[in-house]
């Protein structure tokens, strides 16, 4: 019998009582695995009041005590890793090293949390003016609510509510349909850490849980990962009900490779960026950029036998380096985008798309491939694939090269693979993206630095997690006081600066 999710709102287990709901599917076998409720508004919304009604106690609760829960909290998910890591494999079907590796990371934010009290200080200046000081605190923004993509299922939820939490806000986690397991089971894991019931709670469903969230009143901030065309639906909605919105969006990450880089490096790097999670990442390296044809022609010869040579299998095979994609839709898509190269006149020089695993031909495997020659016009070049598909592209010159990273529409990552010192330091002052790798082909942000992007990639004034995080999910406010003295100044009808008092 198939298994049955269900939501966790106040506290507990709460089944769905919509009558709709979505399939979890295994990647590697095509099998329907569980199915999760999709919510109705109603639920949405006993959801949103439950963190509404425990904000002003945990608004009240001292930083310390929060930041204790969330050590807490980080013992529990080191608890149980093993049981963690197998719930994200057998939903998305990453292998188990990159869903540790992806729990590891989000571990790191729950630890950033940790150290709230000292995030949380604020300013003061004495002797602004005579007799006047002032200082400035940041409170939470009241009831928060996170929306989450299926390539990072528990890592992107714990970009979010580990700093919204401790920084004293209640949240409502409505994390993907296609894999929503292990980020229900992270939220019972909090509570059993010490979190009072409402202050986490999780709702899964689909277009009408996230209208519901950005609609309601008592909602004050969304943050959301996904893809532009959805994140920018949910800035200008979100924005339009008056919440503050952060919206991580799309990317075609480049990977300029100088004829100076040290070609077995850049070659592993490509490897493992642009085929690690089957290329199902937002900071995937999705176009390698060969400056000068000799580089080019180097590159596609490294290339090629590497990407033939990819262990694709199921995430039960301990040799496995790459797993199928996320759905048979997914697989669809990418299959389309291929043909698209094709019939734009890139060359396939490897071609992925005939895999068949004896045992698992009913699951979403598709090999790694490899496009030369590709072109700016083309749409494997313009648009997000989101799959093991890489292409290079061949830049006559540097500045031909930069231009390319300038001129997308998309500025989450970018990388650049040289020996030249002043070619690394223009590229990371010159290049209009939010993240820069030096010879760092994936070049995530650790936790208590900022993670976002540029252009089309962000919706939002805040990139998510580290201090911009904290600045998220707070809002300053600024005090300026004078008490008594026996001094008198009369009335004042102007501003005065504080050389003026």
């Amino acid at each position: 019998m198939t298994k049955k999710l269900h939501h966790f709102i106040d506290g507990k287990q709460v089944n769905g009582t919509s009558g709709r709901f979505g399939d979890v599917f295994n990647p590697a076998t095509g099998d329907v695995t569980a199915q999760v409720p999709l919510a109705t508004a109603d639920e949405v919304r006993a959801a949103i009041q439950s963190a509404a009604r425990a904000l002003p106690a945990w608004a009240a609760t001292p930083p310390a005590k929060r930041a204790q829960v969330m050590f807490a909290f980080r013992e529990l998910l080191y608890k149980h890793t093993d049981e963690l890591a197998e719930m994200i494999s057998s939903e998305h079907g990453k292998t188990l090293p990159d869903a540790t590796g992806e729990l590891m990371r989000g571990i790191e934010v729950v630890e950033f949390a940790c150290g709230i009290p000292h995030l949380l200080k604020g300013e003061y200046s004495e002797g602004v003016a005579s007799n006047v000081d002032s200082h400035t605190l940041r409170q939470p923004v009241g009831v928060c609510a996170g929306i989450t993509p299926f390539n990072f299922p528990i890592m992107v939820p714990m970009w979010m509510f580990p700093v919204a939490i401790a920084c004293g806000n209640t949240f409502v986690l409505k994390p993907s349909e296609k894999d929503p397991s292990v980020a229900l089971r992270a939220v019972e894991l909090a509570r059993e850490a010490g979190l009072p019931a409402g202050v986490l709670n999780l709702v899964n469903g689909d277009k009408e849980a996230v209208d519901t969230l950005l609609t309601d009143p008592e909602v004050s901030a969304v943050s959301f990962v996904g893809s532009t065309a959805i994140g920018e639906y949910i800035y200008k909605t979100g924005c339009a009900h008056g919440k503050r919105v952060q919206a991580l969006c799309g990317a075609k990450n480049h990977l300029v490779v100088m004829p100076d880089a040290d070609m077995d490096q850049t070659t592993d790097a490509l490897i493992g960026s642009g085929y690690g999670s089957a290329g199902e990442r937002c900071m995937a390296i999705s176009v390698a950029v060969a400056v000068g044809n000799e580089t080019g022609d180097e590159l596609i010869k490294r290339l090629a036998p590497r990407v033939q040579a990819l262990k694709v299998a199921p995430y039960t095979d301990s040799a496995s380096e790459m797993g199928p994609v996320v759905s048979r839709e997914s697989k669809d898509k990418i299959l389309g985008y291929i043909e698209k190269g094709l019939e734009k006149g890139a060359e396939l020089v490897v071609d992925g798309r005939g895999l068949t695993l004896q045992g698992y031909e009913n699951g979403y495997f598709l090999g790694g491939c490899l496009f030369d020659k590709v072109t700016p016009d083309m749409e494997i070049y313009t648009d997000e694939i989101f799959g093991p598909v890489l292409s290079v592209v061949r830049a006559k010159d540097y500045e031909e090269a930069l231009g390319l990273v300038n001129d997308h529409e998309y500025g989450n990552g970018a990388a650049i693979f040289t020996r030249d010192g002043d070619a690394a330091r223009d590229f990371t002052s010159r290049a209009k993206i939010g993240m820069i790798g030096v010879n760092v082909p994936i070049p995530v942000p650790v936790a208590y630095h900022s993670f976002g992007g540029w252009k089309r990639s962000l919706f939002g004034d805040h990139h998510i997690h580290g201090m911009e995080g904290v600045r998220f999910y707070t809002r300053l406010k600024t005090m300026t006081t004078r008490w008594p003295s026996g001094i008198r100044t009369g009335a004042e009808f102007h501003f005065k600066s504080g050389s003026e008092h």
